[in-house]
Order: structure tokens, then C-alpha cells, then sequence
């Protein structure tokens, strides 16, 4: 199924993602963030407002030793919230190991945005990416059997008691 998206898609010019979203979305940025965020943030502790901080820090990494510098009040803006509860949900992810905050200084200016790490949400959602993964490959198992039966099952008539 995925095949034909992708070849369907490659015959219009567009990748896949442009397929889905549109070129004019796509060529605006994006940001990849693993699945397994979203579908277990209650298990990782996680609120609607740090997935969404999480997302705008995220949309700022672009390589792995880049690490992302938004600002809070950049952040606060394109969600909706004040700074203050930037900062607060900040503060509890770093106090959960889910973030860690590193703060860059310039002796004679004063402070800059500080850089974010996110290797403790990415420990964190470890083991749920590897269940899933094993999840994933039970239900492949499952279809290739189901694929490779042969013959239509057999079916054995049943009298009913009644019936006689």
C-alpha cells in the first residue's frame, strides 16, 4: 500500500509528504518527531502543552549536534501561553530528566537562549518505541501466516440436535 502512495506520488512529481500536505506546506519546513511521543505521552508523563513545547523545540533541531535554541517567549507566541508557563513546563520536564537545559552566556551581553537536549525523552520513549516495534513485527508474522495458508479452510458440517 505504501509502495503504490509513494510510486503514485513519484509519477505526479510530488514526494510522498508533498503528496499529503502540499508542496507549498512542505517547502514552508517541517519536523520529524517519532510517533511513539504522541501515542504514549501519558505513559512518559507528559501533558498536551509539553508535547506541544517538545514539537516547537523539536521544529528547531536540524542536526544532531545543532542543538535547538528557541527562545520561551518564541514558543509562548506560537502557542498561546505566557512565557512564565513556558518556563514552568520547562522547569518540570528538566526536574523529570525529560529535558535538560544547558545556558549560554556572553560575559559582556548577559545571557542567550538557552539550548535544549532532549536525550532523556529519548531514553525515556525508548522501551515504547521497542514494544511497538515488537508489536509491529507479531502483526507482520500474523499476515505472512495468513498469507502463505493454503487452500480455503476447511470447514466441517455441523448437525444440529434440534433439527433431527
Amino acid at each position: 500500500m505504501a509502495d503504490t502512495i509513494k510510486k503514485k506520488a513519484e509519477a505526479d512529481g510530488l514526494q510522498v509528504n508533498e503528496k499529503k500536505w502540499t508542496p507549498t506546506l512542505m517547502k514552508a519546513g517541517w519536523t520529524v518527531l517519532p510517533n511513539v511521543l504522541f501515542e504514549r505521552q501519558q505513559a512518559l508523563g507528559l501533558d498536551p502543552l509539553d508535547i506541544n513545547i517538545i514539537l516547537h523545540i523539536a521544529s528547531y533541531w536540524w542536526s544532531e549536534s545543532g542543538k535547538p535554541h528557541p527562545s520561551k517567549v518564541t514558543i509562548a507566541k506560537a502557542i498561546g501561553v505566557t512565557p512564565r508557563s513556558v518556563q514552568r513546563r520547562i522547569a518540570a520536564l528538566e526536574s523529570s530528566k525529560m529535558i535538560r537545559r544547558e545556558q549560554r552566556r556572553i560575559s559582556h551581553k548577559g545571557s542567550k537562549t538557552n539550548i535544549y537536549h532532549l536525550d532523556g525523552l529519548i531514553e525515556a520513549a525508548k522501551p515504547y518505541a521497542l514494544e511497538k516495534i515488537e508489536e509491529q513485527k507479531e502483526k507482520a508474522a500474523i499476515r505472512a501466516a495468513r498469507a502463505h495458508r493454503k487452500g480455503k479452510p476447511k470447514l466441517k458440517l455441523v448437525k444440529d440436535a434440534d433439527a433431527e
